[in-house]
């Protein structure tokens, strides 16, 4: 039994390197081509104000969100959109609370958010469906959330910029 834990555990780490080998070997790729910069440059000049890129930001977050892991999406996603938004004068430390408060709705949001096909592995019967259902006043309720901390960012700098 202990030998079966070691290697379920093995499997998945080494899963879980493979995703974070192949994130950085993309993000190398990217920086080298300057895709970066040139996504940076493009976005800048739309002439958008900077809370409409933002808003336009995360609705694409939430919308990848929708069909991405949320490690895949966490390190592929940030080296493209970091810079972006530091360009636009954001704080970094709000876009990574942010960031991490759509990831966290990703995992609750249909069809691919892992967090429902754990509850309906525990369940083990009744439809998916009901899963979704019993999700979405969380789903609402991270909206909401993402909502203030768009109109109001020192929800999320409050606390830090008490240690700093």
């Amino acid at each position: 039994m202990m030998r079966q834990a070691i290697e379920g555990t093995m499997r998945t780490t080494a899963m879980i390197m493979l995703i974070i080998i192949a994130a950085v070997f993309l993000n190398f790729v990217l920086s080298i081509i300057g895709l970066t910069q040139a996504l940076t440059n493009f976005v800048t000049g739309l002439g958008w104000t900077p809370m409409q890129t933002m808003l336009m930001i995360v609705a694409v977050l939430i919308l990848i969100g929708c069909f991405m892991e949320t490690l895949s999406m966490l390190l592929t996603m940030a080296p493209l959109i970091t810079p972006i938004v530091v360009a636009l004068g954001f704080d970094p430390v709000w876009f990574g609370i942010l960031l991490m408060v759509l990831l966290e709705t990703a995992l609750i949001t249909p069809p691919i958010g892992i967090n429902l096909y754990v509850v309906q592995g525990i369940r083990k019967s009744g439809p998916m469906i009901d899963v979704i259902k019993g999700a979405l006043p969380f789903v609402v309720t991270m909206f909401v959330m993402l909502a203030l901390l768009l109109m109001f960012p020192n929800l999320a700098l409050w606390l830090p910029s008490l240690f700093y």
